[in-house]
């Protein structure tokens, strides 16, 4: 028990080494002497800015007697390995909102999180690295390597960023799955209907274009998922939502499994598709689909849905039964 113990602690207490520190980002630079609340800019998050469910999550992780996934009440397993939690307190919520709103307010141009979010923004190149970095160690690493212990066994780097989705802008985001080992993503904002996310099965898996969850934002709550699961953000109906997301990268996992994003270690699907399941994504980046029968269960989008690239999934070979190749020009 002894030397169990001992392996425990340090692998507990093993950080690993964080991303070197990068060059200073234009926007960084620009808007360092507009920022309206510092303290969001330093590597610490007071107690105060966390709900007391996380916290009691996290102490339980640490205790080294937490069990996947009862690890405590304050955890909600929303399906198989997707979580959910109260996160951030009222107070953090406000201040980070007004921080974005007044970002947003000074007209900095800004690179945005990816292709498909129009109006997002990659909060590490706004200066807040630093306190995202310190939020990743100490909150979401503990709980990510209990449920995770693979992926999660360490966090070296991460990819941060804002989306947000209105009536008049981007309605949602359509099924895809994240260049991250675990994601991250938390609700900060506004009045909203709809802009549910949609979770299907693992890439690659047999069953991974299969509908499994539909999940609620709720402000201040964040879900939890390995960023191989495939989902999607349903549109807004009214209001507006905005989320931070937080996508961390594990490198050491990375180079030990070269294959997770290759296509010939698919399996072959057990059946045809939900719906909901499937993806016309116009990026080329790995991870984001182009089903090869979207056309066969769905009407070819219009517009800058309607994607610029060939139709690759399932690769050849993991089609399941009387599968309809109908990728035409997509």
């Amino acid at each position: 028990m002894g030397t169990v113990t001992s392996l425990f602690a340090r692998w507990w207490n093993t950080v690993p080494a964080l991303e070197e520190d990068e060059e200073e980002a234009d926007a960084t630079k620009r808007y360092r002497p507009l920022r309206k609340h510092p303290e969001l800019f330093q590597a610490r998050v007071p107690a105060t800015w966390v709900a007391p469910e996380l916290l009691e999550i996290v102490n339980a992780c640490k205790s080294g007697n937490a069990k996947k996934p009862e690890i405590c009440s304050a955890l909600r397993v929303e399906v198989k390995d997707v979580y959910s939690f109260l996160c951030f307190s009222p107070e953090f919520v406000k201040l980070f909102v007004s921080e974005i709103e007044n970002f947003y307010a000074s007209g900095i141009p800004a690179r945005r999180p990816n292709s498909m979010n129009n109006y997002g923004v990659i909060v590490n190149e706004i200066g807040m690295r630093p306190m995202i970095t310190e939020f990743q160690q100490q909150y979401i690493w503990p709980i990510a390597k209990v449920l995770f212990p693979e992926e999660a066994s360490q966090f070296d780097s991460h990819h941060s960023f804002i989306v947000r989705y209105t009536a008049a802008e981007d309605l949602g985001l359509d099924m895809h799955t994240d260049d991250s080992d675990v994601t991250f993503n938390v609700c900060l904002g506004y009045d909203f209907t709809g802009a549910t996310l949609t979770f299907c099965g693992y890439m690659g898996a047999p069953d991974h274009r299969q509908a499994t969850h539909v999940y609620s934002h709720e402000i201040g709550r964040a879900v939890l998922h390995l960023g191989s699961r495939r989902h999607g953000a349903d549109d807004i109906e009214n209001g507006t939502r905005m989320n931070l997301i937080i996508w961390s990268h594990n490198s050491a996992w990375r180079r030990a499994h070269p294959s997770r994003l290759r296509r010939e270690y698919y399996s072959k699907e057990a059946g045809p598709p939900d719906p909901v399941c499937l993806s016309t994504s116009q990026s080329d980046k790995p991870g984001y689909t182009h089903d090869r029968d979207f056309l066969a269960y769905k009407e070819k989008p219009s517009g800058r849905a309607s994607g610029r690239n060939r139709a690759w999934c399932p690769p050849p070979g993991k089609e399941y039964e009387n599968f309809p190749d109908s990728d035409e020009t997509m």
